[in-house]
């Protein structure tokens, strides 16, 4: 049986990540292009073959294209993929809009965002669905460390689009091989909380580690985040067997773990002791479970869903609140009986 033909991808934003998920589809045989914000990094990128500036002592395909030039990268893309922060998303989207040649060739457009829109609470397919209305978008999310893709060590994501199609089957067997395994799921809504939410509880997880509170304290509280996530992500529409997967609980345990993980360093440094000001001061990176707590805190106040502990973190992050505080105010809460059974039974 022959091999399927390559297909034509395009990733936008030149970040670690983006660029990681570049090399590896040209490394998987596709053709693909990386679209740098900046002329002059995508220069440098393609004279150095290494983005020194976000993903060092990685060696880039040859055969990678890189440009900045979003309606050159567009005119032949079947698939575009964008990595940036949930907050220029939808500036991104609308350049976007702006080159897409017509008619086009695009075909599925993903995000690998992990993020709520603030002042919106739109999921990051729902602010591109609703600047490009008629393209299939949806997200490529799990737990996957930039570095480790880039070095083609093993990783599995899951691939969400908003409506069926033939397509979505051929991106995915088109980005899966040795190193990296991508399953699909039918649960966009679910797939996209996850990752966001995620965020916050790492944030929470770094705090532990910041107050220096120890193993028990970090795993009861990751324990009862997986478990206020499913809670979430069900009211918000979401299926519940979405946050035990890939990317919900398999997220949750990378980003709250990682040496690696902004969002987990991010709140350990607030433990201890620095402000969230002195922190976020002159970040070139993006630490996405800042912007994303008020954007989900926001959203459960208008909907009336109970969180504690994401109430919590957004009370340290935007409140001012002390750390130790909130443990004191997390562990005094009414007590309760723990659910033992998260899958219903029958």
């Amino acid at each position: 049986m022959p091999e399927p033909r390559p297909l034509h991808f395009s990733v936008i934003g030149a970040g670690a990540w983006g660029t990681a998920m570049a090399a590896h589809l040209v490394r998987r045989g596709q053709q693909a292009t990386l679209v740098a914000r900046r002329p002059e990094h995508a220069a440098v990128i393609r004279t150095e073959r290494e983005n020194r500036e976000y993903l060092p002592a990685v060696r880039l395909p040859e055969t990678l294209a890189v440009t900045s030039d979003l309606r050159a990268a567009l005119a032949e893309a079947e698939v575009a993929l964008i990595a940036c922060p949930s907050q220029t998303l939808r500036a991104w989207c609308e350049r976007i809009r702006a080159a897409l040649p017509s008619p086009t060739r695009l075909r599925l457009f993903l995000s690998l965002v992990k993020g709520l829109e603030t002042g919106t609470h739109l999921r990051p397919s729902e602010v591109m669905a609703q600047v490009l209305p008629g393209l299939n978008c949806g997200t490529l999310t799990g737990p996957t460390n930039a570095g480790e893709v880039a070095r083609g060590l093993p990783a599995a994501m899951v691939l969400a689009a908003l409506r069926p199609d033939p397509f979505v089957a051929e991106v995915q067997a088109a980005m899966s091989g040795p190193t990296l395994r991508i399953y699909t799921s039918d649960d966009l809504a679910g797939a996209e909380y996850g990752a966001s939410l995620k965020n916050i509880y790492a944030v929470a997880a770094g705090l532990c580690d910041g107050l220096r509170l120890g193993d028990n304290a970090k795993a009861s509280l990751l324990t009862r985040a997986l478990a206020e996530m499913v809670r979430v992500g069900q009211a918000l529409g979401a299926k519940l067997e979405t946050f035990y997967g890939l990317s919900g609980f398999g997220d949750l345990v990378a980003t709250s773990n990682g040496a690696w993980s902004r969002n987990r360093e991010f709140g350990q440094k607030i433990g201890e002791g620095r402000s969230v000001e002195e922190l976020l001061a002159g970040r070139r990176t993006v630490v996405e479970g800042h912007r994303t707590t008020e954007a989900l805190h926001g959203l459960c106040r208008e909907k009336g869903i109970t969180a504690p502990i994401l109430n919590e973190v957004y009370a340290i992050l935007f409140q001012r609140k002390k750390p130790a505080d909130a443990l004191t105010a997390l562990m005094t809460r009414e007590l309760k009986r723990e659910t033992h059974a998260p899958f219903p039974q029958g």
